[in-house]
């Protein structure tokens, strides 16, 4: 029995509770305090040897600097993407704060609700230290099951990219266009985020994996993607606050896509779904966009 705690009671934060709780003591903290049992404070919860972080990407900044106090802890960051305001990978934003070996990041298809429901499934625990990542990977019940990975960067990419392209297809399907288009748009998805993935040295067959095409394919398949459900929005001509007031939760490809762009314009990038979802996320016309992208 492992002491382990999960930083962050969202729905991804309540599910990793719940299925490592399966065989291993596992303790839970949240910014708000919530009736959950084995809830702690945040100076208990830091001594666990191992924490897994599920805060959503555009807060880990602020919640590092404010809260975290590195304890020699093993991390397993839980959140996928990559921060608006700075264009910084999470793996960088965790750097200033933990030393590589003592960090892992989750990837794969993996929806809360049904892992809440032990339904099975497929996660990589990724990290550039393989006993840190069998470690994890160990503390999964049977119905998850788990591989390692050393293609950080990968998983990096794949996570954060995955979620934009769920809100392209979001859109594709709120306007009606049918199955050829939804695949035709996945799949020159998984292309343009595999090449934007080469450019940060990630390795090609991550993409083709459970990291890359994996959790891409659930991800903007689904109405139980939030990121889905943002795209839908778009199609109906919402605008983004009346979305995330409607969703009441974080969709984490907004603020990647914001990042996108200026990574986009910095390196001069061909990134043409990210582009087109930028655009109509700040309030393009969905079919003007969707003619614009047919023709890139």
């Amino acid at each position: 029995m492992m002491s382990i705690g999960v930083i962050g009671a969202g729905k991804w934060g309540l599910a990793l509770y719940f299925v490592l709780s399966q065989n291993n003591k596992v303790l839970i903290h949240s910014r708000t305090p919530r009736e959950i049992e084995n809830f702690v404070s945040l100076e208990e919860i830091l001594k666990c040897e191992y924490l897994v972080i599920a805060i959503p990407a555009q807060s880990v900044s602020s919640w590092l600097e404010e809260n975290f106090v590195f304890q020699d802890q093993k991390i397993l960051v839980a959140a996928k993407g990559i921060e608006a305001k700075t264009g910084m990978f999470l793996n960088d934003i965790y750097a200033k704060y933990v030393p590589d070996a003592n960090i892992a990041f989750l990837s794969g298809p993996s929806f809360a609700t049904e892992v809440m429901k032990s339904l099975p499934t497929a996660l990589v625990v990724n990290s550039h230290n393989e006993k840190v990542s069998e470690k994890f990977a160990s503390f999964f019940p049977s119905f998850i099951k788990t591989y390692t990975s050393t293609d950080v960067m990968g998983a990096e990419v794949a996570g954060a990219y995955k979620n934009v392209i769920a809100i392209a297809a979001g859109i594709c399907e709120g306007l009606g266009l049918g199955k050829n288009a939804a695949a035709s748009l996945i799949s020159r998805g998984l292309v343009e985020m595999q090449r934007f993935g080469l450019e940060y040295g990630a390795r090609e067959e991550s993409f083709v994996g459970l990291s890359g095409a994996g959790d891409l394919f659930l991800t903007a398949s689904s109405t139980m993607s939030r990121n889905f459900r943002v795209g839908l929005g778009i199609a109906e001509g919402k605008s983004q606050k009346e979305i995330l007031d409607e969703l009441g939760e974080v969709a984490e490809g907004i603020g990647t896509t914001y990042a996108l762009h200026e990574i986009m314009k910095q390196k001069n990038l061909y990134l043409p779904i990210a582009k087109e979802v930028y655009e109509m996320l700040e309030g393009k016309n969905p079919r003007i966009s969707l003619k614009d992208f047919l023709a890139s």
